[in-house]
């Protein structure tokens, strides 16, 4: 009997954390509520694995608590009038409504259900038409780009050059410092962070965003709220992470000429035909990559495994989410360098470096994971050293 491979499935490695954790993690420290429409599932996925602040900071992140009837049958109104009465006695400044697969597969409009609750209670509302089904980046960058559509109105014109960091969310970069390592590395070079989106600032800060004079897109998820505010603002962006030094004076440079010039550098490449290849989120793989390149002299390659801007898909970038994509592309790999949840799939004869990634493996590495903002040669040493062997 002839077998088929099943597609878009995942035998033997893990899944990343999907859209709607995304939107509760874009959105956690900015004073809102968060309701995610589900019966109970994703909260508790959420809190425990995808969520580090979730014991030492508190936010309005809740479940509607749909049940069985409610879904078959449409009753939207419970879901908006429990929204509203919370709201009322809470005062968030927002509230965000986020889909999972019951509701998507029902034909729940969010939309129209968020529209409905901010008539009732004044308070500006979003729905985010997530399903589950996708990875975090689609949600986190549903969240940031709809928050600063609505919430970032105003912009006063400086000469002086300030950056908003773009895309910062415990999923890629944990609670390691990273965010603050980002921050301070360019302030050591004289670039003022007007805001940290969103991680380690409050929602002053992120309200203020028209008032940079660029954007620094650290991670996808950042790049379409750069867009937006580039749309609004006239605001240029640069994209990369600030990894090690020399890639980070490249980084300033790019920014100092954007804010200069009022031009954009939307791109990030890497060497195609290395055989050293990193696995995980596009932007902060391809920064790696450049980082490894400009500071060690070691090319590298990515897969991006999650939702992948299509600026940055090239032959140094493939998008490959699922394992039976992933084995053939590192099958002659010198070096992988992923989650330790991947190793099970690298061939044998190639070296693997543990790079844990908050919205793969959650927290069950967490301690281990490098804040690369600080330096990078933890990874670099482990593939000259073997070089040298």
């Amino acid at each position: 009997m002839l077998r088929m491979p099943l597609k878009q499935t995942q035998r033997i490695i893990s899944t990343y954390t999907g859209d709607t954790s995304g939107v509760c993690s874009a959105l956690y420290e900015l004073s809102g509520m968060v309701v995610m429409h589900d019966p109970s599932g994703c909260n508790s996925t959420y809190s425990t694995h995808d969520e580090p602040r979730w014991y030492d900071m508190d936010s309005l992140i809740f479940i509607s608590g749909l049940t069985e009837k409610d879904a078959i049958f449409g009753n939207d109104e419970k879901i908006i009038s429990d929204t509203v009465n919370a709201a009322k006695e809470l005062k968030p400044r927002f509230i965000a409504i986020a889909g999972s697969p019951i509701p998507y597969v029902t034909g729940c409009d969010l939309s129209a259900v968020a529209m409905e609750i901010e008539a009732r209670c004044g308070i500006p509302s979003f729905g985010f038409e997530t399903d589950g089904m996708r990875s975090y980046v689609h949600g986190a960058s549903k969240a940031l780009a709809e928050y600063t559509r609505r919430m970032c109105t105003e912009r006063k014109e400086s000469d002086e050059l300030s950056v908003n960091i773009i895309g910062v969310t415990p999923l890629d970069f944990s609670v390691n410092g990273c965010d603050k390592s980002m921050r301070k590395a360019l302030e050591n070079r004289n670039i003022r962070v007007n805001s940290v989106i969103s991680m380690g600032c409050d929602y002053k800060d992120i309200e203020n965003a028209g008032n940079a004079g660029v954007n620094l897109v650290v991670s996808s998820v950042g790049l379409e709220c750069a867009k937006v505010l580039k749309e609004k603002f006239g605001i240029p962006y640069c994209i990369g992470t600030p990894y090690d030094e020399v890639f980070t004076d490249k980084i300033c440079g790019n920014i100092r000429e954007a804010f200069e010039k009022k031009v954009c550098f939307d791109r990030l490449s890497a060497d195609g035909n290395s055989k050293v290849v990193i696995i995980g989120e596009s932007v902060t793989s391809l920064s790696l990559a450049n980082a490894l390149s400009v500071e060690y002299g070691i090319s590298a390659k990515v897969i991006s495994a999650v939702d992948t801007p299509r600026e940055l898909i090239s032959d140094s970038c493939i998008r490959a989410t699922y394992e039976d994509e992933i084995i053939p592309i590192i099958s002659d790999a010198e070096y992988v360098i992923a989650d330790p949840m991947y190793k099970p799939i690298v061939p044998e004869g190639a070296g693997f470096i543990a790079l844990p990634h908050e919205a793969f493996s959650g927290r069950i590495y967490r301690k281990d994971i490098p804040n690369l903002a600080d330096g990078i040669d933890v990874i670099a040493r482990e593939i000259l050293k073997g070089r040298q062997i």
